[in-house]
């Protein structure tokens, strides 16, 4: 665009640069696409973390068990000759196919990671901080901590459509093929492995030592 001004004119160069605005479209990009994961995903790492910090600190040393795929394990070993570890990976693989299948694959992608930070974030709290024992001498404090930080975990990734994995999915699954609560599905499913870990052959106890496959329900 050209300007005349008595005898002189100046030019205004009005193009625009492809490579700024090249540019401004990875940067638009990014905030819209790579940030909101990357913050969901650290929720989701927190949350996992928080898991972890229950069970190894409070749950393992306490030798609490509260149902779930660990408690299914438990029957099954009573009926056949499998280990209990063996059939607590076996359970997990299960639901974990059978989450991806009814609740999709972004369900699937979440729970597995939120598996691992709680897999190996129990791992190097072994090696780390290595308890022989309880925390302290007050069982039921222990008690209310042990289901208290992993509730709330569960809360977290229930909340970001994630799981920790084992009938976690299962109550998922209720949730979303019932109108039941998602904390009335996972009442319902750990109470009734409990009583199954209960009334099952050779059973002492529906307490008992988890084993070492057994960190998450």
């Amino acid at each position: 665009m050209v300007f005349y001004e008595g005898t002189s004119f100046f030019a205004i160069d009005n193009s625009f640069d492809p490579i700024l605005i090249h540019s401004t479209s990875e940067v638009l990009f990014m905030k819209s696409k790579i940030l909101p994961t990357l913050k969901e995903y650290a929720i989701l790492t927190f949350a996992g973390l928080l898991m972890a910090v229950g069970i190894y600190v409070f749950k393992f040393p306490n030798h609490f068990s509260f149902g779930g795929v660990s408690g299914i394990s438990i029957i099954l070993s009573r009926l056949f000759p499998l280990s209990q570890a063996t059939f607590n990976l076996i359970l997990n693989f299960g639901l974990m196919i059978v989450g991806i299948a009814v609740l999709g694959g972004s369900f699937g992608a979440k729970t597995a990671f939120v598996t691992v930070v709680v897999s190996l974030s129990t791992s190097a709290m072994e090696i780390l901080f290595p308890m022989s024992e309880p925390l302290t001498d007050e069982p039921l404090l222990e008690l209310v901590f042990a289901v208290a930080l992993p509730a709330i975990a569960s809360a977290i990734l229930f909340n970001r459509d994630a799981s920790s994995g084992g009938t976690d999915i299962v109550a998922m699954i209720l949730k979303k093929k019932t109108n039941i609560n998602i904390g009335q599905c996972l009442l319902f499913v750990d109470f009734s492995i409990t009583l199954m870990v209960i009334l099952s052959p050779s059973s002492t106890s529906a307490m008992g030592p988890p084993s070492a496959a057994s960190g998450l329900t």
